[in-house]
């Protein structure tokens, strides 16, 4: 994809004449190489589905001025390592007014040292982990259902399914993936059900031969885990491939995007924790529908919103609403929007927590649980989670013949 973005010194030194004034510069990093990079992408079309939107509605309305939205950006190359250093670069050289996250909790981590130090609010899309909102940080907000929730759904479905099933929860070692099974150990406990196996694997891990074996020497007939899309995809592939027979499987964040149809007979069953998909239809107060929001994104870039599009293009709607309720860019004016800030969009409600524990935290929004089926003779998601929510009943046990 033609970057939309200008970088590095182009970034500092050029401005064209639509931004010579009244402009807001919203600075991020974005994995545009590295094994973050699929899901990274979907992100960063979010943001400037968001930023192009705005800007040809004639900028964010604060009081009688109107502020065009300049994006300013570097490839973090999924490496922690750079994010601190590029997000300093970005609040002291690039002069960033606010901050929208990087991809992945393990990159968002850092990003949220840089962006407390200097006192500039970051919205978070990319980082479901908790730990950052423990800190007491003041200025970071995230909009996307926190990583302990990620599989609530999950544990909940396979509980009504099966209360008996025998549970293998392996995952990468990650701080995203690891809070997130963590969380669904305990749920699954507390639920009764049986683990008889927990453990990580290298985040670089290509060849799961060997874990798939593990996996069905262990009994299991469950599957919970994954990491992010390069992982969670051959993970998939391979499990199919050997003959695992699961009878449930929920893969984090792979599945969620359109290319996991590629595995074929591999995904059909495989379900996943979605922040967002097409199917879900909620009455927005502010911003587009879920049918605006998908018809326009569909024609700009020819490919179908996921979860991670949708979730980067809020992050700009959240910004925009507090700026517009707030009348005023000052950080403390907009961070006390988004304090008071109880809005439903088209990716649902959207609610920070406002205690020094957990300042930030998204506490209304909630995620569904997504499966792979046939739909009209092509692989494709439905909403099987929960029940309110559904577009099709729960595939189980997924069939024997297709693993």
């Amino acid at each position: 994809m033609k970057r939309l973005f200008l970088l590095a010194a182009a970034v500092a030194f050029v401005a064209t004449p639509a931004f010579a004034q009244d402009t807001i510069t919203i600075g991020f990093t974005d994995s545009q190489t590295g094994p973050l990079n699929v899901d990274s992408l979907g992100q960063q079309r979010g943001y400037e589905y968001w930023r192009d939107e705005v800007n040809a509605a004639g900028g964010i309305k604060v009081g009688d001025k109107r502020y065009k939205v300049k994006f300013v950006s570097y490839d973090d190359q999924s490496v922690g390592g750079r994010v601190q250093q590029l997000y300093t670069r970005l609040v002291t050289q690039d002069k960033a007014d606010f901050l929208f996250s990087p991809y992945s909790s393990g990159l968002t981590a850092p990003a949220t040292v840089i962006s407390e130090q200097y006192g500039k609010i970051m919205i978070d899309s990319g980082g479901a982990e908790e730990k950052p909102f423990e800190t007491g940080n003041k200025y970071l907000f995230m909009v996307i259902t926190s990583a302990s929730h990620y599989l609530s759904g999950a544990v909940d479905a396979l509980k009504q399914k099966d209360p008996n099933a025998k549970l293998a929860l392996v995952y990468s070692d990650d701080p995203f993936s690891k809070a997130v099974l963590a969380a669904a150990a305990q749920q699954a406990k507390a639920a009764g059900l049986q683990i008889v196996m927990n453990e990580s694997y290298s985040p670089s891990t290509t060849d799961f031969g060997p874990v798939v074996n593990k996996i069905v020497s262990s009994n299991a007939d469950a599957f919970l885990g994954g990491g992010h899309y390069s992982d969670g995809a051959t993970l998939a592939r391979q499990m199919h491939d050997q003959r695992a027979n699961m009878k449930w499987m929920s893969i984090l964040v792979a599945p969620s995007d359109d290319k996991f149809a590629e595995l074929g007979p591999a995904a059909l069953g495989v379900t996943v924790p979605s922040q967002w998909e097409l199917q879900v239809n909620y009455k927005p107060q502010f911003g587009p529908t879920t049918a605006q929001f998908a018809k326009a994104f569909q024609e700009k870039f020819h490919a179908k919103a996921d979860y991670h599009t949708a979730s980067g293009y809020t992050v700009g709607v959240v910004l925009q609403h507090a700026i517009e309720q707030a009348g005023s860019i000052d950080t403390d004016k907009v961070a006390a929007a988004l304090n008071a800030m109880d809005i439903t969009t088209f990716f649902g409600r959207i609610k920070f927590a406002t205690d020094a524990n957990h300042h930030g935290l998204q506490v209304a929004h909630q995620m569904v649980l997504a499966q792979w089926q046939m739909i009209n003779g092509k692989l494709g998601r439905q909403v099987v989670w929960p029940p309110e929510a559904k577009s099709a009943d729960l595939l189980y046990p997924i069939p024997a013949a297709t693993q």
